[in-house]
């Protein structure tokens, strides 16, 4: 199967959310579309999409300009190989314990750290954004403080790096899940490349619906790094399927929504516990009651 996929920057979040609106309505239709702030001190965000079909270069280079972006780059990426088509060249990432790096930057690891090497590809994930970062400290602080997870899930997993760092740091097999196809070829293409097979696996499911997911739980930690309306929508499953005394990781979570978020998880039972917010994003740390 060929996948394409359009990336493009811009400044400014309302431009952006706007052109990730806009390519949802094109035809061939996206079977994705993310938009994500970079955390490098540029100001831009990215857009991208995937793409079943090739994209219509046209609509696209039409919306850029609409949009003020600079022009979409539209790779076409045969499955063998796509990780590394569309590799970008990010600078390592330092969270507590972790260190997020690609391949060209092998040779930077230190040796006191926990490493994740990231061929960042059209799944989100790598670090370098505020959510990941946010829920990288998350669990760097729950394993400082003695917290060791032994049923743990990241829901929305993107690259699973989530997933993957708490495979590093407990003996127990974490479960990476998400909704796109897409998305989990690349899970799986890090956690070969990171030699956590049988350590983390990987399955397509939305939400906690799925038979592997509803066989391992009740979790004792949940990692969900998605957006504001999916965490507020599956905050009854999640409470289910968390042990009492269990932790959830969630980001994805604009400043001025954390609030909101916290209400709706409190009317579950699940409490907040810290909450922390690098540059737009905050990041929150609940537990459900015992």
């Amino acid at each position: 199967m060929t996948t394409f996929t359009a990336l493009t920057t811009l400044e400014g979040r309302d431009s952006a959310y706007a052109l990730g609106d806009a390519m949802e309505r094109l035809t061939p239709e996206p079977t994705g579309v993310g938009v994500f702030e970079m955390e490098d001190g540029s100001g831009l965000w990215e857009v991208g999409g995937y793409f079943e079909d090739a994209p219509d270069e046209t609509a696209l280079a039409v919306l850029s300009v609409a949009m003020g972006a600079k022009p979409f780059v539209v790779s076409q990426l045969p499955e063998t190989d796509w990780v590394a088509h569309v590799r970008r060249e990010l600078a390592p990432v330092e969270a507590g314990r972790f260190f997020v790096y690609g391949s060209h930057d092998a040779d930077k690891v230190p040796d006191d750290c926990e490493p994740l090497l990231i061929e960042a590809a059209m799944a989100f994930g790598t670090g370098h954004h505020g959510t990941t970062l946010g829920c990288l400290r998350a669990l760097d602080r729950l394993a400082t403080d003695g917290f060791a997870g032994k049923k743990v899930v990241d829901v929305g997993c993107g690259t699973a790096v989530l997933a993957m760092a708490a495979a590093r740091i407990w003996p127990e097999t974490v479960l990476a899940s998400d909704i796109d196809e897409v998305a989990v070829e690349v899970a799986q293409a890090n956690v070969t490349a990171n030699g956590l097979d049988g350590r983390v696996e990987c399955v397509e499911a939305a939400g906690f619906d799925h038979a592997q997911l509803a066989a391992a739980a009740p979790f004792d930690l949940v990692f969900a790094n998605i957006l504001k309306g999916p965490l507020i929508a599956l905050a009854p499953d999640m409470a289910a399927a968390l042990q009492p005394g269990g932790y959830a990781i969630l980001s994805g979570i604009l400043n001025e929504q954390a609030d909101e978020v916290i209400e709706v998880y409190a009317r579950s039972g699940v409490n907040l516990m810290h909450r922390e917010s690098i540059v737009d994003w905050t990041t929150l740390t609940l537990q459900k009651k015992t």
